[in-house]
């Protein structure tokens, strides 16, 4: 067998999960998958997989194959594809994409579900997570983020101008203590989205007319939850003041149901971009799915009144 046929046959195995699954898919007996998965870590000299007939448990090793051979299938697809008629065949293969829980479930799911359905041969796969994952070690094609990358390997799309803002429901506002700038704050019922118990909510700020003028505020309440939508609800029945995102509050600022505070203020940038490796041959869907979200995303959350996004590498 080559090395390409190994990495496609690990492929499948780590996709279907099991030495059973995969016997089943591959059309082989059980005894044949394991002595295949056998006589491949004997040529690499590693254990790629923990496993029992039920499930398949992929090593450091097996997760750093997985990855970079997805990455090197996909490239050589590309490059056959390449040399067909692709607007006769259109667009195709598998296309991973990473986003966190909130953001992806209200704005990039939809936009996949659009994307797969103008093109019905790519397999599209999003995967939620609290925090964004390594696309590489994962083996995703993409990741949406907040904020550039600090690894100058990967490129960063802009995708949507963001910026976190202050605000609380008319009831709490009409009886909370004077607040006229954000150090008033730690008089205030703040809520607070934790992530891990040692940490400590802390809100900056940037003076409107002076953005050099930057104010970091440690904030406190009674209620908190490790969950963004959470903390809209309790601040949408007036429970206190929170610091949410504009993609996150603009239909509640819009109808009246939460109003921005301290106007003088406003919360740092947010921005969201889609990140992907570079590489010699970026997949036509790959580039494809990220200007249909470039290009869509407006019509789903309105523009952050004064503000801009310039594209950035």
């Amino acid at each position: 067998m080559s090395a390409l046929d190994d990495l496609a046959f690990f492929q499948q195995l780590a996709r279907a999960g099991s030495l059973t699954g995969a016997a089943r898919e591959l059309g082989l007996s059980l005894s044949a998958v394991s002595k295949r998965l056998k006589q491949l870590e004997a040529r690499l000299g590693v254990e790629l997989a923990a496993r029992t007939t039920r499930r398949l448990t992929l090593t450091a090793e097996g997760e750093r194959y997985l990855s970079r051979g997805a990455l090197i299938l996909d490239e050589l697809g590309e490059l056959e594809n390449s040399l067909n008629d692709t607007h006769k065949h259109g667009l195709s293969g598998r296309l991973r994409v990473n986003a966190t829980f909130g953001f992806g479930r209200q704005h990039i799911a939809p936009l996949l579900s659009t994307f797969c359905a103008m093109h019905p041969a790519v397999e599209g796969w999003l995967e939620l997570t609290n925090f964004p994952l390594n696309l590489s070690d994962h083996g995703f094609d993409v990741g949406i983020r907040i904020g550039e990358p600090p690894d100058s390997r990967l490129i960063a799309r802009p995708i949507l101008p963001n910026r976190r803002v202050l605000c609380a429901a008319p009831g709490y506002i009409a009886r909370m203590a004077p607040l006229n700038a954000p150090g008033d704050l730690v008089r205030q019922a703040c809520l607070v989205i934790r992530e891990n118990d040692t940490d400590f909510p802390l809100w900056r700020f940037e003076r409107c007319n002076d953005p050099g003028c930057v104010q970091s505020v440690k904030v406190s309440g009674r209620l908190a939850s490790n969950d963004g939508e959470v903390i809209t609800r309790l601040a949408l029945d007036g429970h206190g003041i929170m610091m949410r995102s504009w993609w996150d509050v603009n239909e509640h600022l819009a109808s009246g149901a939460l109003v921005p505070l301290l106007p003088e203020w406003q919360g740092v940038r947010a921005d969201f971009y889609a990140v992907f490796e570079q590489r010699r041959h970026v997949p036509t869907r790959l580039r494809a799915f990220i200007d249909h979200v470039q290009r869509d995303i407006s019509g789903r959350v309105p523009p952050l009144p004064g503000f801009g996004l310039d594209a950035r590498r």
